[in-house]
């Protein structure tokens, strides 16, 4: 009876497995497409793998990128080419020293500062010895250092001129004249500002990132009803009146400059004609090479990204510009483009990033990455060359490493829509760009120069977020350029917008340049550290 009852089991469990493999019976290219399908879904989950790495890294990881690669300079097999087992290892010689503490930092770091005495001194009648009653006298004298702060205070200033009359004229001719005291030009005609004023209002925004609406409250606590929106007329009235002329003679100068960098970011503008007020619009920036005389950086604000306004800024001239990989660049004639190998360096160190911990050693990524690193750690040794000098070195050290990377980049295989194909397409399609840096000693290997000067910027629209109307945005950018171009000289902005609107209404066009932030004729007030 069991074996009758085995017997039916396995026959109808051979009549099932009958039934399955008919019915999963299926075409070669159904199994192609099957299989197609698998490695596209595969792809996909690797993608939304390394997403979600890119983006932890983003959310939790360090900003900076900085490789992990020891000494930067090995290339990914270096250590296998240069390995001698037969090289007996080195004696290690431990040495040890003592240094003696400094004296006097502090007194360094606040030698800049004026000083305030406060003077202890015993009374008369309190100097006997408590011991025999005899006078005693002063042998020396203890010191105590602290650091006060004076909070920013408002007073109001009133400039007072007299007004003279001839007597004798009043009496016998048919007009009397009327002589006033001179007095200097107010920054704004009809108004309560003052050069001091105006300045600390563009410092707080500008340096310090306080929108006006935190400013306003400020002012309240100290008992001033001073508007935001009387603010912001301020900063555009003084601006168009006073930084504008200021602005243009640093663009002149600018433009004498054969290397030059670019960039551009994002502003949201909202009352801008013909768009929304959600939309995007753009603040440019143009700035000065390491190889210029004085340092200079201008932002200007345009509704669009087209490539008619970097045009329209630098029409006329010709020579290197540092950008990213944006094409609207690439359009502008007789300008050559000089690509920047961090956005390349940045983009493999993503797709090293996106990879599982275990799997970055030795990856295609790594190596993308050590090649960049390569570059960037040899023109760390060509920083201090004369521009000729920097210009051989390059084309007989750097110049074979980006070829070979290239070389390599060319022949990898790498999936387009995973970060490793994205950083290999971004290189490739640069290449022409990223070559350039070759051409000429003065040029640099990245656009850093310019990201760094558009990232205070960036701090201040975290903050305030967004302007109100294109008159706005464009004082906005004139106020930024003044400012960033004084830090980059080592100046002082309060001090040195106090002192262009102390200047500026009273003076000549022609005395302009004796306000430009390297002019020898400025205050020492105006310089840091002073």
């Amino acid at each position: 009876m069991a074996e009758n009852l085995d017997f039916k089991r396995v026959s109808l469990y051979n009549r099932v497995m009958e039934n399955i493999t008919e019915t999963v019976k299926i075409s070669q290219s159904e199994y192609s497409a099957l299989k197609s399908k698998v490695s596209e879904l595969e792809a996909l989950v690797k993608w939304y793998e390394e997403q979600y790495r890119l983006s932890q890294r983003r959310q939790f990881g360090a900003s900076s990128e900085k490789s992990e690669v020891d000494g930067q300079l090995g290339l990914f097999d270096e250590a296998e080419n240069t390995a001698d087992k037969k090289t007996a290892e080195p004696t290690i010689e431990e040495i040890t020293y003592t240094r003696k503490k400094r004296e006097g930092k502090r007194a360094d770091d606040l030698s800049g500062l004026p000083v305030e005495v406060i003077k202890y001194e015993l009374p008369e009648g309190e100097r006997g010895c408590p011991e025999c009653g005899d006078a005693m006298r002063k042998i020396g004298k203890e010191v105590r250092r602290e650091l006060a702060v004076i909070p920013a205070q408002v007073k109001v200033t009133e400039h007072e001129r007299d007004v003279y009359a001839c007597g004798n004229c009043e009496k016998t001719a048919d007009h009397t004249p009327i002589v006033k005291a001179p007095m200097p030009e107010p920054v704004i005609k009809g108004s309560l500002a003052s050069p001091s004023a105006v300045a600390h209002i563009m410092n707080q925004k500008y340096v310090l990132y306080s929108p006006l609406y935190r400013q306003e409250k400020e002012f309240e606590r100290q008992g001033v009803a001073l508007s935001r929106q009387t603010m912001a007329n301020w900063i555009i009235k003084a601006s168009d009146d006073w930084l504008e002329p200021l602005y243009a003679r640093l663009r002149a100068e600018l433009l004498k400059n054969e290397v030059l960098h670019a960039d551009e970011t994002t502003l949201q503008v909202l009352r801008e004609l013909g768009k929304a007020a959600r939309s995007e619009s753009y603040m440019w920036l143009y700035r000065t090479s390491g190889c210029a005389p004085n340092p200079i950086a201008l932002y200007d604000y345009q509704p669009t990204r087209s490539s008619a306004h970097p045009k329209r800024f630098l029409e006329g001239w010709t020579g290197y510009l540092h950008t990213d990989g944006y094409s609207g660049y690439h359009a502008l004639s007789g300008i050559t483009v000089v690509g920047c190998w961090a956005h390349a360096r940045r983009k493999f160190d993503e797709a090293l990033t996106a990879l599982k911990p275990e799997d970055r050693p030795n990856s295609n990524a790594q190596k993308g990455l050590d090649f960049c690193n390569q570059l960037f750690a040899l023109e760390k040794k060509f920083e201090n060359l004369e521009f000729s000098e920097r210009h051989k070195e390059r084309e007989r050290q750097s110049r074979p490493i980006a070829e070979a990377f290239f070389a390599w980049a060319h022949n990898l295989n790498a999936v387009p829509k995973l970060a490793l194909g994205k950083a290999v397409e971004y290189a490739l399609k640069q290449k022409s760009w990223l070559m350039n840096v070759f051409s000429d000693g003065r040029l640099e290997l990245s656009n850093n120069r310019a990201e760094r000067s558009i990232k205070p910027f960036v701090m201040g629209r975290k903050n305030w977020l967004f302007c109100n109307t294109q008159k706005g945005a464009r004082a906005s950018a004139v106020v930024y350029s003044i400012i960033e171009t004084a830090k980059e000289t080592g100046l002082k902005p309060f001090e040195y917008l106090k002192f262009v609107f102390e200047t500026m209404p009273n003076t000549t066009t022609s005395q302009i340049d004796n306000l430009l932030p390297w002019s020898e004729t400025l205050p020492d007030c105006c310089k840091a550290g002073r």
